[in-house]
């Protein structure tokens, strides 16, 4: 089981501290999600655990190797990354993405192997997706071709899925059909998951692990019971709440009142 951690992270974009000093280490075999407010910096953290960039300070760390000094193709043997609104070229088919995610395993130009095809078999089966292989993505649905995107990630064969706001831009049905699915691939196929959503409601039912940011910092990490309260949501989003359980699976649920100084008055415009 691949191990993912962060020791001492700085992460700044043109003299703008974005990330000051972040420390944390993935749960193996657990679902490990992000949430905060827009610009704290959670997209930019999954972005340095994943390689896509290099901190100014600090080191990212898979199997407890900087992750930066190893080779792309060996991190792709390991971590699998779907970012925000991933795009493909018009009319491939969804086989032959998932067949994008068998590249780290092979030689340059050979050709799909046995085991190439048996493991695209199984993403396809895994994801529900294998009735559409040869469909283009640009004909499927939203929730559907999310669930190739996962497909391809899971191809990749790794141990380790990190996902970009894997929800944006589909409803509400679609999200709670790929949230499902991941939790799946976590509960069956022992899939350590870490992603970032903006759901707060949907980040405390199905994750294991939550970590709320705040500011470029890391405010509280822990389970939802213990960490979604009343104070964090205020804290980190400005928002005014009740918390309560959710009837359905019993984590706590928040329930919006207002936003912090919203009695205000607002001025009309004539």
């Amino acid at each position: 089981m691949a191990i993912l951690s962060g020791e001492n992270l700085y992460i700044s974009y043109e003299a703008v501290s974005v990330i000051e000093d972040i420390s944390l280490s993935i749960p193996e075999g657990k679902v490990t999600i992000l949430i905060g407010a827009n610009g704290c910096g959670k997209s930019t953290l999954l972005k340095s655990l994943s390689r896509l960039i290099k901190p100014t300070k600090g080191m990212a760390y898979l199997d407890g190797k900087e992750i930066h000094k190893q080779s792309s193709k060996d991190v792709a043997k390991k971590l699998g990354i779907l970012p925000q609104g991933p795009q493909a070229p018009e009319g491939l088919t969804v086989k032959e993405l998932c067949h994008y995610g068998r590249h780290p395993h092979k030689t340059f130009l050979s050709k799909p192997s046995r085991e190439d095809d048996e493991t695209v078999r199984w993403s396809l089966e895994a994801t529900g997706m294998l009735e559409f292989k040869d469909r283009p993505l640009e004909a499927l649905s939203g929730g559907q071709r999310q669930r190739a995107w996962i497909s391809m990630a899971l191809a990749q064969g790794t141990d380790l899925l990190l996902l970009d706001e894997p929800t944006t831009y589909l409803d509400l049905a679609h999200q709670i059909e790929v949230l499902e699915l991941l939790k799946e691939l976590n509960e069956n196929f022992g899939r350590t998951i870490v992603m970032v959503l903006h759901d707060l409601n949907e980040a405390a039912r199905y994750a294991d692990h939550l970590i709320s940011i705040a500011k470029g910092k890391i405010y509280k990490e822990g389970k939802a019971e213990d960490i979604f309260t009343e104070k964090m949501i205020l804290d980190v989003f400005g928002l005014e709440c009740c918390i309560i359980k959710d009837p359905v699976v019993g984590k706590p649920m928040c329930v919006p009142t207002g936003r912090r100084n919203s009695k205000k008055k607002v001025k009309s415009v004539s």
